[in-house]
């Protein structure tokens, strides 16, 4: 199996078996998931879940294409394709057990606050529809505006309940920019959703 995902067909709504091929099996998507730190590392731990990474840089996608082959990691994957299209049209209906939003761009101007993944209608939307009941939206931030307008964003969306996250209820890697920005003494805020 490649590890670069390329659909058949990007206008219409995957079966998680053109994925992975075992669709019993929990799948978890990295979105934005930069050069695959944080995947290779999900996919290592948990070899009995699949992994989809969702880039759209290029140099990132291949990037985390060598580290997935280099690891011999059979249960990820990475997709070159923008985040909000495909968690609003392509990802499987009720497909997705865990979504991770890891240090996203703040968009930290007022004005470029409709920017945010957290304020895509058309994102928001599709999570609703990937996440089955029970499914987890995870978001890490070291911008507190962004953090504050994910809880708003949330609690306007009677579809999820939003949940405690210690750091120690599972295994998380730190990604790139979280240990840099932790270096720098900056917090990082977690916000944890469960789809109702």
């Amino acid at each position: 199996m490649d590890s670069r995902f390329l659909p058949a067909d990007f206008f219409r709504t995957l079966r998680k078996e053109e994925i992975f091929p075992n669709p019993a099996r929990p799948l978890e998507v990295d979105l934005g998931c930069g050069d695959g730190t944080f995947l290779a590392a999900m996919a290592a731990q948990h070899p009995e879940r699949d992994f989809l990474g969702i880039e759209r840089l290029m140099g990132r996608v291949a990037k985390t294409a060598r580290k997935i082959e280099r690891g011999g990691l059979k249960n990820a994957r990475i997709l070159r394709l923008e985040s909000a299209y495909c968690v609003g049209w392509l990802l499987p209906t009720g497909g997705v057990s865990r979504l991770h939003l890891l240090c996203p761009d703040p968009w930290p101007k007022k004005k470029h606050r409709k920017n945010r993944l957290i304020n895509n209608e058309e994102f928001l939307d599709g999570l609703e529809r990937v996440l089955p009941p029970g499914g987890e939206f995870l978001l890490k931030s070291d911008h507190e505006g962004y953090y504050e307008n994910a809880i708003e964003s949330f609690d306007a969306r009677p579809a999820f309940l939003r949940e405690p996250w210690t750091e120690d209820a599972f295994f998380c890697p730190q990604t790139d920019f979280e240990k840099q920005w932790l270096a720098e003494g900056r917090t990082i805020h977690r916000g944890r959703w469960r789809r109702v």
